[in-house]
């Protein structure tokens, strides 16, 4: 493969396509996301997924508040954190705290828009670039694996997966990071601690734990209600 055909057959793989019919793979979809949210075996290795993301939601929006992403790491119990140089105090520490928690329910709302417009191996190839970026800010060697794995498994799919493959487990991908998201929220309302986001904030701000872990639902909430309200419009 020369290099001029090499990348007409990277512009093809980026460009949308067209949206899929509506049939038996939403439904296959949808088992798959809570087959892997509800099952213990499943959910424990999928989960990273859902921290992956929580961390670069930190990274991103403290980017995008002013401050240095420096890394962050995913541990073996698929717990995380991530680090963003800047001032102690103020608008961009907070901001960047918060958006852990609502990153996978909104990154998962939006992978289920996308999945059903044929923008799947669009947002396959734009979450690779991120990925592998992302190696550069690993800091330990198993966050280097997960990270570099799951960049694999995105890479494969966009190149070698057919656009109905690749709009199944987008959307698949979608609806398991919004319930994920719920997941995540679930245990740290049960077991926060000291150096969970909530108590962070409640130290950074006069809010208490509990409005923002409010935030939060309400959130997750509307990204629930955005995918709801999207899927039952396509029996309408």
């Amino acid at each position: 493969m020369d290099v001029e055909q090499l990348g007409r057959e990277i512009t093809s793989r980026i460009m949308p396509d067209s949206a899929p019919a509506t049939g038996w793979w939403i439904l296959l979809a949808l088992g798959v996301a809570l087959a892997a949210v509800g099952l213990p075996p499943l959910w424990r290795p999928a989960r990273l997924a859902v921290t992956i993301v929580h961390e670069l939601g930190h990274a991103v929006i403290g980017m995008l508040m002013g401050r240095r992403f420096t890394g962050f790491v995913v541990s073996a119990d698929m717990s995380g954190h991530a680090v963003t140089v800047g001032p102690r105090r103020g608008l961009g520490r907070v901001a960047s705290t918060w958006a852990g928690y609502p990153a996978p329910a909104i990154v998962g709302a939006v992978l289920v828009q996308i999945s059903l417009h044929g923008w799947a191996r669009t947002a396959l190839f734009v979450a690779l670039v991120v990925l592998v970026l992302s190696l550069v800010f690993t800091r330990s060697l198993h966050t280097l694996a997960a990270v570099l794995g799951t960049a694999v498994g995105v890479g494969a799919l966009w190149w070698w997966g057919s656009p109905a493959l690749a709009a199944l487990l987008t959307l698949a991908a979608g609806v398991f990071l919004l319930l994920g998201a719920w997941r995540h929220l679930g245990a740290v309302i049960r077991r926060g601690g000291r150096a969970d986001d909530p108590a962070q904030l409640a130290q950074l701000t006069p809010l208490p734990a509990w409005g923002w872990l409010l935030s939060f639902a309400l959130v997750l909430g509307a990204c629930s209600w955005w995918v709801v309200a999207t899927l039952a419009s396509l029996n309408a």
